[in-house]
């Protein structure tokens, strides 16, 4: 009888500690259950992803890690407290953003699932059996032996904590402290770090509102003494706070995504409510270590602004903010910034804005959990908008908290600066690989556009501006609607420069504090079909958080879409 044809059973790394059986969910794709997974249901909503329509609850989810959005931990949370959850999860490499999702519901509910990490080749085997058991350091299916293996807590004794660091896990300080440096202290054991140091500010991605548990996370801590001791800001949440009420959103979850927010704010965070902290005027600066959670925003910091942050999970954000202290670990330290992979981006003449979000998200699909390095850009001269729509695309599709290009980004003034003088795999990205990026977006030419959806990640003011030159005489068409999500900071900016007079003269809507990823019907019409974007990033996620059919455009065919009423060709640069 050959290997495959006899009961699997391997060795695994125990993040998490419990035992469990259930069928097998495999899949060799990662997902990110935020945008991937239906909370209430438990059922994957990512229509590009190979286990879309099954329902994870009771099963064991094999899968290569996580991706995309930072609040996958939330979701994951939710699905814990709702029943929904998987019996347990297994990996092919370390996943922070779930396992934390575990960690909280530990510490704060007192549920949990068991999370294993096998390696690669033994994951490999997984494919085609139909059920498995996982716990006591081994993942195996019923009837078979199992093979024991290391247990990741073995390693807790590198860490080594400061005086101040104890006193944080005292019972001098809250216990909103206390438990928020339980979660840090589990945290950096699993990643291994060795010290915890300073951060000079936070993002918080918690702010969104996944359900009740997230609520109920963030007013615990708030009630039970929670005041965070660093600068931080606040994500976009999941609804206008000041105008839900005359958008007309469901009144129950509007006013708990508000209640949301709130608890953050009484916690000391500024409420500027942006998944673009990057556009604020306190933007960190280069070799400056912060703790930002929010895909899009920590690729912008570690790639575009040089700064230094992990992709920190929903709710490990908050509690680095209530300590000031974060694992020593991930693009923390030098050598783990370096790339590990090299993308050649073939010439390409004539591109419009519409080549970043397709390269950014073709990228993520090469690079899944690497970081990697572009060739050939370098006389592309991005803008700041242009590079932060690459890597809102790019982390949809990637684990990789950053990326280089070279001659463009501060950490690759020249291609050896990027690689460290290592000698890495190299893949190239042509026209027909952005072609086809466009094509899944894009099944069919010229569909009836309903609601044209703009700003993931939030606008920004130059943005604004352009799509006011766009707009300029021109007329948008009845039966279409144009909106678009941007920061409090931005908005004001806006309206004091005229710009948001002129676009809502032309027909458009603002949305302020919430981002597509997270607003809710009226704002997306319930009788609307179709949503034209330009955003790779909501492309991808649209789908299965609107339940509506989402194509993507540059931001000129957006706006000629609007006035016309159709979605675009592709453009001529991308056919040839």
């Amino acid at each position: 009888m050959d290997e495959e044809s006899t009961a699997f059973a391997a060795p695994a790394a125990m993040l998490v500690e419990g035992r469990a059986e259930g069928p097998l969910l495999f899949s060799d794709t990662a997902l990110s259950f935020w945008g991937g997974v239906d909370p209430e249901t438990g059922i994957v909503i990512d229509h590009a992803h190979p286990l879309h329509g099954a329902c994870l609850a009771g099963a064991v989810l094999a899968m290569p890690g996580g991706r995309g959005s930072c609040t996958g931990s939330a979701v994951l949370l939710q699905l814990i407290v709702n029943g929904l959850a998987p019996a347990a999860m297994v990996f092919s490499q370390r996943e922070d953003i779930l396992t934390l999702g575990v960690i909280v519901a530990e510490e704060v509910y007192g549920r949990s699932l068991p999370i294993a990490v096998l390696d690669p080749q033994d994951f490999l085997r997984l494919e085609g059996r139909k059920s498995l058991c996982v716990g006591g350091g081994s993942v195996f299916e019923p009837g078979a032996t199992p093979k024991r293996g290391e247990e990741v807590a073995a390693s807790a004794g590198r860490l080594t904590l400061t005086e101040r660091d104890r006193e944080l896990l005292s019972a001098s300080v809250s216990p909103a402290t206390r438990l928020a440096m339980r979660i840090v202290t589990r945290m950096a054991r699993l990643e291994g770090a060795e010290r915890l140091i300073d951060v000079t500010q936070v993002h918080v991605d918690g702010c969104i509102y996944t359900g009740p548990a997230s609520l109920d996370f963030a007013e615990k801590l708030a009630g039970w003494g929670g005041r965070v001791v660093v600068p931080t800001s606040l994500n976009a949440i999941s609804v206008d706070q000041a105008r839900w009420r005359e958008q007309g959103t469901d009144p129950a979850r509007s006013q708990a995504a508000s209640a949301l927010a709130d608890a953050y704010v009484r916690m000391g965070a500024a409420p500027t409510f942006t998944c673009a902290p990057y556009q604020l005027d306190d933007a960190p600066h280069r070799s400056e270590d912060i703790a930002w959670a929010e895909s899009n925003a920590v690729v912008y910091a570690n790639s575009v602004l040089g700064a230094r942050t992990m992709k920190y999970p929903d709710f490990l954000d908050i509690c680095i903010a209530l300590t000031g202290r974060a694992p020593y670990a991930g693009c923390h330290i030098n050598e783990n910034r370096k790339a590990r992979m090299v993308v050649v981006v073939e010439p390409m003449a004539g591109c419009d804005d519409s080549f970043w979000p397709l390269l950014g998200y073709q990228v993520g699909l090469l690079a899944p959990n690497t970081i990697p390095v572009l060739t050939g850009l370098d006389k592309a001269a991005p803008a700041d908008d242009d590079l932060k729509a690459f890597g809102a695309a790019f982390a949809t599709t990637s684990a990789a908290p950053m990326f280089h290009i070279v001659g463009v980004t501060p950490e690759a003034p020249t291609f050896e600066a990027a690689t460290g003088g290592a000698t890495l795999p190299v893949l190239t990205v042509s026209h027909a690989d952005l072609l086809a990026v466009w094509r899944s977006f894009n099944p069919v030419a010229g569909e009836p556009v309903d609601l044209v959806a703009l700003g993931n990640p939030h606008f920004s003011a130059d943005e604004c501006r352009t799509l006011a030159d766009l707009c300029r005489g021109r007329r948008k068409h009845p039966n279409v609607a144009l909106t678009v999500t941007a920061s409090r900071s931005t908005y004001g900016k806006i309206v004091e420069n005229g710009i948001a007079a002129e676009l809502e003269a032309f027909g458009a809507t603002f949305v302020r504090d919430a981002c597509w990823c997270t607003v809710m019907p009226p704002i997306v019409p319930p009788a609307a079909r179709l949503i034209l974007t330009n955003s790779g990033k909501y492309a991808h996620y649209g789908p299965g958080l609107s339940g509506k059919e989402v194509r993507f455009a540059s931001l000129p065919g957006c706006v000629e879409a609007a006035v016309v009423g159709r979605c675009p060709e592709a453009p001529a640069w991308l056919t040839g």
